[in-house]
């Protein structure tokens, strides 16, 4: 019998996939525990549609991200900290304190996490800052630290 796996069966398929199981299983496991429905047309038309719209939205996100790496590309950040000698920071600025300052400043809103920064900032001047909106996608942010006189 022919279902289509609504959730990851381990050992058996992934949501989405149609495969050939055997009749007993299908009727006493799959469809009783809601994991499958049995693959007819009207089935088949209604995965047909839901990949679909998952490939559009997809692609919609994909397209916001790369508008949003356009404005990040032009953005500097500027943020003010008080230093030592040479340019050293007390303290650092991390992620959370860029994303709330291009929160305040642009009006974008961007995930601290999202922000591939290896080690918080430790001294003045600009820093380029690597952003991934989207695992195709990934931004460059300008962040300018100035000394607090």
């Amino acid at each position: 019998m022919k279902v289509i796996f609504l959730k990851d069966v381990k050992g058996k398929g992934k949501k989405g996939e149609v495969k050939n199981v055997s009749d007993g299983y299908a009727h006493n496991f799959l469809i009783k525990q809601g994991l499958a429905v049995e693959a007819t047309n009207a089935n088949m038309s209604t995965l047909d549609a839901q990949k679909k719209k998952q490939e559009k939205e997809a692609a919609e996100e994909l397209a916001e991200a790369k508008r949003l790496k356009e404005k990040l590309d032009q953005i500097t950040v500027e943020l003010n900290a008080k230093a030592g000698e040479g340019g050293r920071l007390f303290g650092s600025i991390t992620t959370k304190q860029i994303a709330e300052e291009l929160e305040k400043k642009q009006g974008i809103k961007i995930d601290k996490r999202k922000m591939e920064l290896a080690d918080a900032i430790r001294t003045l001047g600009h820093t380029k800052v690597p952003v991934k909106l989207h695992h195709e996608v990934t931004a460059t942010l300008t962040v300018h630290v100035k000394e607090i006189k």
